[in-house]
Formats: structure tokens, sequence, C-alpha cells
């Protein structure tokens, strides 16, 4: 790695594109964080990020509000990924539409949600904002499929 900022992000880059095909990151497992890498590399927060950019660009890594950066799994390298709220509003909308989540019943909580996916509260509300169109809010009561 070059001792100096310029081009230290691509040394990073490279480092970590080879602990990525080494498997030492798993898919689906999270990076270590911007500070952690920066310590480790003894570079700026900047020059790190820079590389997990690059990274990101050519779809080794993805973002994922509340989660952090994840690997991506092989397969999924070259289609874009939608966020996690997105996904989890699929779900629910799925069961919905499936009668699991009868007309009347009561929505997943906020907190059940951040358990069930391991993501973070707001993208839990974010993914009940997704489906207003199909459920009630009733304040201190909680979320509700809407009757069809």
């Amino acid at each position: 790695m070059r001792s100096t900022a310029w081009g230290a992000y691509k040394g990073i880059t490279e480092a970590l594109r080879a602990r990525l095909a080494s498997g030492e990151f798993q898919p689906g497992s999270a990076l270590p964080s911007e500070a952690a890498l920066s310590a480790e590399y003894s570079v700026a927060r900047n020059t790190v990020r820079r590389a997990l950019d690059q990274l990101s660009e050519e779809g080794l890594i993805i973002t994922q509000p509340g989660r952090g950066r994840l690997v991506n799994a092989p397969g999924e390298r070259n289609s874009p990924t939608r966020p996690q709220y997105q996904r989890i509003a699929t779900d629910l909308r799925k069961r919905i539409e499936s009668g699991d989540l009868a007309a009347g019943a009561l929505m997943p909580s906020e907190s059940a949600l951040v358990k069930q996916y391991g993501v973070a509260r707001g993208t839990a509300r974010q993914a009940l904002a997704a489906l207003q169109d199909v459920t009630v809010s009733v304040q201190g009561k909680g979320r509700y499929v809407k009757p069809a």
C-alpha cells in the first residue's frame, strides 16, 4: 500500500477485494466500520469511504440503512438492490394479499419488524408507511389491515 493519501484508496480497494474473494467476509455479513478500517489501514475515513464506494460501484458490497455495508451475494452482484424497507413492505403486502393478514388484522409493530428482520426502527417505520394504501393507523392502538 502507498504511504501517501494519493492512490491509497486504490490499495485499500485491492486489499478489501482480495479479502472478499478469499471468503473472509461471507455474503450478507457486515464489513468492519469505516472507523475500524481507517484504524486498520492508518488512513483517514474519507480514504476508506472512497475505497468502499469503489467496491459498491463494482457490486461487491451494498449499503443498507441501519445495517451498514454488507457483502453482496455473487449472484446479486449485477442486479440493483432494493432498500430493505421495500423488501419488508413487499413481504407484508404478500401476507395481506394471501389472507394471512386479513382485513381488520393488527399489523406487526415496528418493534416486531425490527426483531424479525434485524433492521433499524426507521427502516421498519418506512416499510409500514409504504403500506398506507392497504392499512390504517389508529392512534394509540396500532396499524390494521383495511377492509377490502
